[in-house]
């Protein structure tokens, strides 16, 4: 079953006076991009991370966030008084207006960089960290990979329908290519019966057979009319994949556009041109639905 690469997968932990929550958000993309939002003090652990989630994932811009709350008092950081005092003594130079009267918000000027510093992950925990952080993002992973499948089953439904509806503007299609050298020849019988009924014209006896002929070879559409159909049976095969298949739908999407454009240059049958320029429209809405899938 095909996947969407939209979706959002969470995970939470509690160990050693830690509360971790893991979230991903994933969007489409070419390859796999990742980006990453975690503490300072935890960033020793990106490339463990990224490991986790490449076991997993094969495509998407994917948004990694780590969010680390402490529940011990003796964990909630260190106060570096000595950027505090260069913030309030920079502050209490700036010049105010006459009248004008201003405060310090040491709470405020907690927040600014490097006024607090996080405790640092002495060297000797860092190795159960990582273990326990790989966990979290592949427990995250899986969380993402179980939305990307949902949103992938209702995927699957739209691209069926659009290649449901294809098929039966091209069956439209491959009813009426018959039928177009019938008429030419009907029409071109006709005018000739009159161009030499009026003594203005005389045609030798093979000479409207081949004229004919040389018409129904420069609009026969019967190959292009197969490889659609061909086409049309891989694409429905890829969804029933499991793994990635949205490059590949991707290039078939443009062979079909290739083989309506083919079509709509050999027709001068207006039915079959007003199909044409459905399916068409139908194959845009088609590869529009491919970009999201894995």
């Amino acid at each position: 079953m095909i996947q969407s690469m939209t979706g959002y997968g969470t995970a939470e932990h509690v160990e050693d006076g830690y509360a971790f929550t893991a979230e991903l958000r994933s969007v489409n993309h070419r390859y796999l991009k990742l980006t990453y939002k975690l503490p300072e003090v935890w960033q020793f652990a990106e490339r463990d991370i990224e490991a986790a989630i490449r076991s997993q994932l094969n495509r998407g811009s994917v948004t990694c966030v780590l969010r680390v709350r402490s529940q011990s008092d003796e964990s909630t950081g260190r106060l570096n008084a000595a950027v505090l005092q260069q913030y309030v003594k920079q502050l209490l130079a700036v010049s105010m207006p006459e009248g004008a009267k201003a405060t310090i918000d040491l709470a405020s000027l907690a927040a600014l960089p490097g006024v607090t510093q996080a405790e640092d992950i002495e060297q000797s925990q860092r190795d159960s960290k990582i273990a326990v952080l790989r966990e979290l993002f592949s427990q995250a992973t899986s969380s993402l990979s179980a939305m990307r499948l949902r949103e992938g089953a209702a995927l699957k439904e739209a691209l069926d329908g659009f290649c449901k509806d294809i098929r039966a503007r091209i069956a439209i299609v491959a009813e009426r290519a018959p039928c177009v050298v019938e008429e030419y020849h009907a029409r071109l019988q006709t005018r000739v019966a009159q161009l030499m009924s009026s003594g203005k014209f005389e045609l030798q006896a093979d000479g409207l057979a081949r004229e004919v002929a040389i018409y129904a070879e420069r609009c026969d559409i019967g190959e292009e009319l197969t490889r659609l159909d061909s086409h049309l049976d891989q694409f429905a095969g890829l969804c029933e994949k499991k793994e990635p298949v949205g490059r590949t739908m991707d290039f078939l999407t443009q062979e079909l556009l290739r083989e309506a454009n083919t079509i709509a240059s050999k027709s001068n049958d207006v039915v079959i041109s007003r199909e044409i320029i459905e399916v068409k429209g139908l194959i845009d809405r088609l590869k529009e639905q491919v970009q999201n899938v894995e």
